[in-house]
Parts: structure tokens; C-alpha cells; sequence
């Protein structure tokens, strides 16, 4: 099984990006994010066209989160994440495809530190921590993937010395993002390539970024000790983020062995 995350910045804007991508590489799961239309505005009919069921949880211009299974819809289990019931901002979405639990999730950005969105970003992987916790207790094979908006390491960044002020690499997001990692999860991209220091999967539009690679790693794959055991590849689509009028993410993916 091949399960993949796209931070796809505009559904409708790069709706020919994600069904290239899609016949390209046909992930039996894709998680998107930054989908930045609303529920009704959603290209359901095209997606199906490409052969994949959706769930969705939109919001009209920014955010908004998707789940794409091939050949089938996910089983829905959960739009939001818990713990906030005034927070409207889609970011969170959680369904089961085969037996294996799944979120697609995009991380609050925090930007700029000091502010009240810092605040919400930390609040945000407070409540995720909580989520997290309780989906180990299920004991199920279960992934966490999305757009992090976390830089675990300063290797994850082309310089950490300029993104010194950056919300993504603060010592707090670090910390809410080690607190989560230690309940027992496995980070698949760092766990597989644990040497490989350009293992970039964002590379911002400004400033010649993408052909400098002068990249970001913030989209991560996070796997419960029994997805762990099935892990058997990863890696990220650099292609994608060549293509013209591409995303400025490309899609990260890993390959689960079947279960025993």
C-alpha cells in the first residue's frame, strides 16, 4: 500500500498538478492539504474521474484537508480535530481505508512568533498531542501525515540561521512536536533515510528557492508502532515541484507492507 501527502496550495488552481500526479504515481491513499476552496467548490467529479473516492473538510480560500483512496471512498471518522469546539479553521480530517487509520492534517503555520497565531499553533499540537495519544490506545495501525509546519532538526532547513525567526523551528514548536514523536511514533521519511540531510519537501516561490533547492522539510508521515512494523519505503516526488504551475510542496509518500 502506498500512501502519499500533498499540500496541494489551491485544489482548483492545481487540479491539472494532482491528476498528473495521480495517474503518474497512483498512491492507494493521498492526503491534501491547503485545498483553499469550499466543500461544494471541491472537483469531486474529476477526482472520481481519476478513479479515486473522496472525503473532504473544505473552507472557502485557505486551509481545508482531503482524503483520496483508488478505487473506493475512505470510511470517515472524524472532521476537526478535539478539544476546541469554537476553532473553525478546517485542518483536520481522519478516516479509515483497509483497516488502516489515517489523518490529513495542516499544521498552523505560527507565523510571525510573539503573535497570537504562534499562540494558536502551539494550542493546535497541544490538542493533536491529545488526539494522538488517544489513537495509540486504539492499538491499530494509524498514520498521521500532513503539512507539519514543524523543522524537527536544523538539517531540515537549507540554513537555520535564516529561518532563526521563523515559527517553524522555535524551540517550542520543536518541544510540542518531540512530545507528540515520543508517545511512540515513528517519523518514516527520517527513519528510512537517517543520513540524507537535503531531504527537502517544500521549497518556497521567492527568491530562486526551488532552483538553489534551498528547501524546507515540514511535511511528515508519522506512524503507530503497528504501521511502523509494516514500513517498508519512503521517499519524496521531487518531480511535482518542477512541474509548471507546480505546488510549492511536493508530495512525500511511504509504502506499507500488507499486514500478516
Amino acid at each position: 500500500m502506498k500512501l502519499a501527502t500533498f499540500n496541494i496550495n489551491g485544489v482548483r488552481a492545481r487540479l491539472p498538478r494532482l491528476l498528473e500526479w495521480l495517474e503518474r504515481e497512483q498512491p492507494d491513499i493521498a492526503c491534501l492539504q491547503e485545498l483553499k476552496c469550499a466543500d461544494e467548490a471541491l472537483p469531486v467529479a474529476d477526482i472520481e474521474a481519476a478513479g479515486y473516492g473522496a472525503v473532504w473538510h473544505g473552507q472557502k480560500g485557505f486551509n481545508g484537508v482531503a482524503m483520496l483512496a483508488r478505487g473506493r471512498t475512505p470510511d470517515l471518522r472524524r472532521i476537526g480535530l478535539p478539544g476546541d469546539p469554537d476553532d473553525t479553521h478546517s485542518r483536520y480530517i481522519e478516516a479509515e481505508v483497509d483497516g488502516l487509520i489515517v489523518a490529513s492534517l495542516y499544521l498552523p503555520n505560527g507565523n510571525p512568533v510573539g503573535t497570537e497565531k504562534f499562540s494558536y499553533k502551539l494550542a493546535w499540537m497541544e490538542r493533536l498531542r491529545a488526539h494522538a495519544a488517544e489513537l495509540l490506545k486504539e492499538e491499530r495501525a494509524v498514520v498521521l501525515a500532513g503539512d507539519w509546519n514543524v523543522l524537527p532538526e536544523d538539517r531540515d532547513v537549507f540554513s537555520a540561521k535564516a529561518a532563526a525567526n521563523d515559527a517553524l523551528i522555535q524551540p517550542e514548536t520543536r518541544a510540542a512536536w518531540r512530545r507528540i514523536l515520543y508517545q511512540g511514533w515513528t517519523e518514516a521519511l527520517r527513519a528510512l533515510h537517517p543520513a540524507e540531510d537535503r531531504l527537502y519537501t517544500f521549497w518556497d516561490y521567492t527568491a530562486g528557492c526551488w532552483q538553489r533547492d534551498a528547501g524546507f522539510r515540514i511535511d511528515h508521515l508519522l506512524l503507530s508502532p503497528i504501521a511502523a512494523d509494516r514500513l517498508e519505503a519512503a521517499g519524496v516526488h521531487r518531480w511535482a515541484r518542477g512541474e509548471e504551475k507546480a505546488s510549492d510542496h511536493a508530495p512525500t509518500w511511504i509504502s506499507l507492507r500488507e499486514p500478516a
